[in-house]
């Protein structure tokens, strides 16, 4: 008998211990963090007795500011408990680069393809006397010349000089 009264009072007690430090039905919402700075959304966090975790972002966003949260799980107004981890995902401060295709001799629709491919843009066209019509004869960043496999970042602006099947007379 007593040997029953013990474990009963034994497990009312672990009942109540493991109510107050679960925080049972203590539920906190996630706040919405989606394009707020990290450094507002971190006193946010601490505010709503939230941590965080910061993921690494290769995805920039150039509709979000530099060092915003561009994702954040769980997803806002989840109920979560106190001290749960939020995980943020964060708009880096500009483009990862790529490097420069080599389209050196090639046509501009074939260039146009491998440059659009490696998450660049193309800029301006012009030409110059040459026998190759349409044939990409030097590529062009920002005005200077440079070559296949120099890196650049990512969306920049490719100008192409091409042939004009015009050969020179001397």
């Amino acid at each position: 008998m007593n040997a029953i009264i013990l474990t009963l009072f034994f497990i009312l007690i672990l009942y109540f211990y493991l109510n107050i430090t679960t925080n049972h039905n203590k539920y906190i919402n996630v706040p919405e963090l989606d394009g707020v700075a990290f450094n507002e959304a971190v006193e946010i966090l601490d505010e709503n007795n939230l941590s965080f975790i910061v993921l690494d972002s290769a995805l920039y966003n150039p509709e979000y500011p530099k060092f915003s949260v561009l994702d954040q799980m769980p997803k806002s107004n989840t109920q979560v408990k106190k001290n749960r981890k939020i995980y943020l995902t964060l708009n880096p401060s500009n483009y990862g680069k790529v490097a420069v295709p080599n389209i050196i001799q090639i046509t501009q629709r074939s260039a146009n393809s491998s440059l659009l491919a490696s998450g660049l843009e193309i800029g301006e066209i012009s030409y110059e006397n040459n026998i190759g019509k349409d044939m990409v004869l030097e590529i062009l960043f920002n005005g200077n010349k440079i070559n296949s496999g120099d890196m650049v970042p990512k969306k920049s602006k490719i100008d192409l000089i091409l042939g004009n099947g015009i050969i020179e007379e001397k």
